[in-house]
């Protein structure tokens, strides 16, 4: 295959490859990444002897996603990094009403964001896009055996890590009731509005310092910090859910907040605060 057939037919699986990167990621950017350095490995490789480019390309795609995926776990370690999937975000309104059509896909997001990096990408290029084992392996650097055990630990983490919510109504009442007690300062209420064992992640990208805090009082403190600017937030439908939108006075979109609300309290907060991503992020 010359060079210049190799590039069209890339072009041509591209939004495959970018769906299955963005899958195994999480984020936009990391995909798009992904994707290019699976064409520059693809070119110095050349495609002698690949009879399915597809596939080929998809197993790239995976290992160089792997690596993306083992070197954000390094840096999980520390605690002080901590990332949270692109969300899609419609500003609410009175003639607003959520809808649930992208909530099991941002269910699931997080539940694999609980997986090992092998764990992740054996689920993902297996079960989600059918890659056989045959080609998993070698992605891996596992034998066939290794990888099917591994996207079957992943498939029993996921139906046992799905989180279990209040109905919709139900949510939407919590957030707002949060928005209000943050922007009336009263963290009274809002202490009284979070499960005690609630997990907040603040993924800031590279644009400061991301981290992982636990347990209410940690997440009231967190709150107290960010008082000057939750004047702005405003309820919002964040991938398929309640949340909420910090939207500033020159239209940047400056947080968005993904909430799992169980039993009538806040079990979890997903805040995205990275001003790159953000950017990227269409308000509907």
């Amino acid at each position: 295959m010359t060079a210049d057939v190799l590039a069209e037919q890339f072009e041509t699986l591209r939004p495959h490859l970018r769906t299955v990167a963005h899958r195994v990621l999480g984020s936009a950017a990391d995909a798009d990444d992904a994707v290019q350095e699976a064409w520059l490995r693809a070119q110095a490789a050349g495609t002698d002897g690949v009879e399915n480019l597809g596939g080929w390309l998809t197993t790239i795609v995976g290992r160089v996603s792997l690596n993306l995926l083992r070197s954000r776990a390094a840096r999980r370690e520390t605690g002080w990094d901590t990332h949270v999937p692109d969300p899609v975000v419609t500003l609410d309104g009175p003639e607003q009403q959520a809808v649930a059509s992208d909530e099991l896909g941002a269910a699931l997001l997080v539940v694999l964001d609980a997986l090992t990096p092998a764990e992740r990408v054996a689920f993902v290029l297996h079960d989600e896009f059918g890659v056989p084992f045959e080609d998993v392996a070698p992605v891996l650097e596992k034998s066939v055996a290794a990888a099917r055990q591994l996207a079957s630990r992943a498939r029993r983490k996921v139906r046992d890590a799905t989180p279990v919510q209040d109905d919709l109504a139900r949510r939407r009442e919590v957030v707002a009731a949060y928005l209000a007690a943050s922007q009336a300062a009263d963290f009274d209420a809002l202490l009284a509005l979070l499960d005690p064992d609630v997990v907040l992640r603040l993924d800031y990208g590279t644009a400061g310092v991301s981290r992982l805090l636990r347990g209410a009082a940690a997440v009231v403190a967190q709150a107290r910090l960010h008082s000057g600017t939750v004047r702005f937030s405003r309820l919002a439908v964040v991938n398929g859910s309640a949340g909420l939108a910090t939207v500033l006075d020159d239209g940047r979109l400056h947080a968005v907040l993904a909430f799992m609300v169980r039993d009538g309290r806040v079990a979890g907060i997903d805040i995205l605060a990275d001003p790159g991503r953000l950017a990227r992020v269409e308000l509907t």
